[in-house]
């Protein structure tokens, strides 16, 4: 189902826009999913067995799981952060916001940072709270803490930077207004000193320091006659290499950005609704239906699709190894090759649904799902 809301919301219309953005996607999604592809007998052509299982808290918005080494961090719907030891599944570390969450989580090795439902940023360090700062809109992506600052993107788009030991605001992006924006993660990374944002269909280059915008390159157009067809927005789950950036626009198109100059490389239409992953000659992604596809990142060409997950409502995909990992809506966790998107091997979790795309660190494979499992799973 897509997730929308109505972009510019302020603290005083929250409630009444979310409950707007419930109905606008119920009629946004139309009939009743179709009933996910029936799965043959597991094939174990990789052999992966569950090494650890931790309970953490329910998952209910866009999880973001960072990756620092061999530690893994996460958070839950009620504000809490944990942080294990990906090799043992080892609870290292846990901390509260004491409020439920919308966005979450980034870290720097240091110092952490969420965003609550209640439009404010939070930063922790040590376990405890560093500081606290009011947003004048939602964000439903991982804030980016890098330089010794924190970078929030808002839900419509805008961009504000923050010191990281004080939370004082440093500069503040605002671009014009969409109607509707995703109440999922967006795009905002790092690429040597440029900040990499997606603001609508565009990916925009801005200087860290001030907030000026280097160059922006358009993935996607708006389209269509009404709001809900005219949206466009870049997902969450950006692949790079070096100073090559690609990303998805939401349900419209797939493109590559060579960042040193923002010059678009290429572009082609797609459907999907979650990020992508790459291995350099490759890009991977799943469509909205479910078909899981390979393209050429040299060009946007098609390598191959599978519909064997049709309708299945998949993560993001991990490139891991020969594989590339998607998680779904059931709690399964399916391996398919990289060559050529055949089965290698499924696991299975708790039924719940997996809630983020699954993570690599060192050799182990962390998938946490909506009921607040997380497994660590490793080759045999």
């Amino acid at each position: 189902m897509r997730r929308l809301a109505r972009s510019g919301v302020r603290a005083a219309q929250a409630l009444a826009l979310a409950l707007g953005a419930l109905v606008l996607a119920g009629c946004a999604s139309g009939t009743a999913r179709p009933k996910p592809a029936e799965l043959p007998p597991s094939v174990d052509l990789i052999g992966v067995r569950q090494v650890w299982q931790l309970r953490a808290a329910p998952v209910g918005f866009p999880l973001q799981v960072h990756v620092q080494g061999s530690q893994v961090l996460l958070a839950g719907d009620d504000g809490s952060l944990v942080t294990l030891d990906a090799a043992s599944g080892r609870e290292l570390g846990r901390a509260s916001v004491g409020a439920p969450l919308s966005a979450g989580v980034g870290n720097d090795g240091r110092v952490s940072a969420v965003v609550t439902r209640a439009n404010e940023v939070v930063a922790l360090e040590g376990g405890q709270v560093l500081w606290r700062r009011p947003l004048p809109t939602q964000s439903y992506t991982a804030p980016l803490v890098a330089g010794g600052r924190v970078f929030v993107l808002g839900a419509d788009r805008s961009l504000t930077a923050l010191d990281g030991g004080s939370g004082a605001r440093l500069w503040h992006l605002e671009r014009p207004a969409e109607p509707l924006v995703l109440r999922q993660a967006g795009v905002l990374l790092p690429v040597g000193n440029t900040l990499v944002a997606g603001l609508a269909g565009r990916l925009v280059g801005i200087d860290p320091d001030n907030g000026s915008v280097r160059w922006e390159a358009p993935v996607a157009a708006a389209r269509g006659t009404n709001d809900v067809e005219r949206l466009v927005d870049l997902v969450g789950g950006a692949y790079r290499a070096g100073t090559l950036v690609c990303a998805r626009a939401f349900q419209a198109a797939l493109g590559c950005v060579e960042t040193r100059d923002g010059r678009l490389l290429w572009t082609r239409a797609a459907n999907g609704a979650t990020g992508i992953a790459g291995d350099g000659e490759r890009l991977y992604g799943a469509e909205a239906d479910g078909q899981v596809l390979a393209w050429r990142a040299d060009t946007g060409d098609r390598a191959w699709s599978t519909e064997r997950l049709r309708w299945r409502q998949l993560t993001g995909p991990l490139v891991l190894g020969r594989s590339v990992v998607v998680g779904d809506s059931t709690g399964l966790v399916h391996l398919l090759s990289r060559a050529d998107g055949t089965a290698l091997g499924r696991m299975s979790t708790d039924g719940s649904g997996i809630a983020a795309t699954p993570v690599q660190a060192g050799n182990t494979l962390v998938v946490v799902t909506r009921a607040g499992n997380v497994f660590g799973f490793r080759p045999e």
